[in-house]
């Protein structure tokens, strides 16, 4: 099990991302959490196996169809282990 944090800078608020990343977590089997930052940014935090985590990292640079990802930052957290979902946070 790992925990990350990431943190995603381009056109990524307004554009379904957080939508399509709680999609993509979900669908990896990860928990935890997304949300829009005040700086036009997203940030989150995934937990899960590292092979999922590697492929969820690297979705992140993707996106939602409408987003334009210009840097995806990922940074390792001790795991948690207290979330049950992945949710988007308002």
């Amino acid at each position: 099990m790992r925990r990350i944090r990431f943190l995603v800078a381009g056109r990524v608020q307004g554009v379904a991302f957080r939508a399509a990343t709680e999609s993509a977590a979900r669908r990896l089997g990860l928990v935890g959490f997304v949300q829009n930052r005040r700086d036009g940014k997203v940030e989150g935090e995934a937990e899960g196996p590292d092979a999922a985590l590697t492929e969820f990292a690297t979705w992140l640079w993707k996106g939602s169809p409408w987003s334009r990802v210009d840097e995806v930052q990922v940074d390792d957290l001790p795991v948690a282990g207290s979330d049950t979902v992945f949710d988007v946070r308002h």
